[in-house]
């Protein structure tokens, strides 16, 4: 995907409007805990690693109507391998 920014940073401060409202929409849908991050990364790893010369409309708009159960999918695998652990740190309560 080479788009013309220089960093995938720079790529992705480009597209937070459009980040920011698909996760209003996501939220409105009671999807709170997906983050724009998380939109990011999935079309980066799923979609846009795939495709050449995008332009930030075509990316806007893979953005804007990304189908909510691949990024929920996507973000229920991601907290399902992630490891929790009890935070030993607050002695406090014993």
């Amino acid at each position: 995907m080479n788009n013309g920014f220089k960093t995938i940073e720079d790529l992705y401060k480009r597209l937070k409007p459009a980040l920011y409202s698909k996760v209003v929409e996501l939220k409105r849908n009671g999807l709170d805990y997906i983050k724009e991050e998380d939109i990011f990364n999935y079309l980066l790893e799923s979609s846009w690693s795939k495709k050449d010369n995008l332009s930030i409309a075509e990316l806007t708009n893979e953005i804007l109507y990304l189908d909510n159960n691949l990024i929920t999918n996507y973000v229920m695998n991601i907290l399902k391998n992630t490891e929790r652990n009890i935070n030993e740190e607050d002695n406090n309560l014993l």
